[in-house]
Formats: C-alpha cells, sequence, structure tokens
C-alpha cells in the first residue's frame, strides 16, 4: 500500500503525463491506494464548484482511508520539524510535514511530487513510492 499526496491526485484528476500519475494508475489497478484524510481536504478544498466536489468527494472515498494525525503522530511531527530546521531546512507546510511523519512511523512509502517532501527522505527515512516501486 501507498498514500498518496494531493500533489499528485490533482495532477491525476487533470491528467497530467508524470511519472507519479503513471505509478498511481498502476496501483489504483491493483488496490494498493490509501487517501489520508489530510489529503482528501487538501483535494477537495480545491474544487470549485459543487458538481466536481461531489465527483471527488465520490472519487476520493472510493479508497482505504488513512488517519494521518493522532498524538503520536503530533509529537513525532514537531520532533521532525526540528529535526529538519537544526539541519537549516525549514518544512514550508505543517500539513506536509504531518503527512511524512505518519508515513514514516508506519513505513509507508509516499507518493508525491511535491519537493517538500525530499528533506523527509533524504534526512528522516521518509520512503518515496517511486523509490520503493523501482521506477526511479
Amino acid at each position: 500500500m501507498i498514500l498518496v499526496d494531493s500533489s499528485v491526485w490533482i495532477d491525476f484528476f487533470r491528467g497530467a503525463p508524470t511519472r507519479q500519475v503513471d505509478e498511481l494508475a498502476l496501483r489504483i489497478g491493483v488496490g494498493e491506494v490509501l487517501v489520508g484524510d489530510l489529503v482528501r481536504t487538501e483535494v477537495l478544498q480545491g474544487c470549485r464548484h459543487d458538481g466536481e466536489f461531489r465527483q471527488l468527494l465520490r472519487l476520493t472515498g472510493e479508497f482505504a482511508a488513512l488517519a494521518i494525525v493522532d498524538d503520536i503522530v503530533a509529537v513525532e511531527a514537531a520532533r521532525n520539524f526540528r529535526a529538519l530546521r537544526a539541519l537549516g531546512i525549514t518544512p514550508r507546510k505543517t500539513i506536509d510535514t504531518l503527512i511524512a511523519t505518519r508515513c514514516i512511523l508506519d513505513r509507508i512509502p509516499l507518493l508525491y511530487s511535491d519537493r517538500d517532501f525530499d528533506p523527509f527522505v533524504q534526512h528522516l527515512g521518509l520512503i518515496s513510492a517511486l523509490d520503493a516501486s523501482g521506477v526511479n
């Protein structure tokens, strides 16, 4: 199973030709996709029209759901933020830090196209779903 970040879902729904979109399509085909609650929020809040909202609500609801935050993740996310900051890297979005931390703790590969996740891979043990699949 992999968790898919909103950056990839958005490209997928727009039909963007990326390696991440190709990997997502492959994983959907074999039933290996998780949708995080915060990721679903990010995707849905980008909808401009009610019809689009309803369609994406239905589509994202077809996959296994993963709750991103609990007390353990909240504390570990703060530790991860501080660890990166100590290296001179300041994560830009708290939600990305929470998503990365959930994946690190549970050893869930993350499929992403947002480079904000790269420091989590390089320094904290986040597994890139592209690396895990051998696509790189």
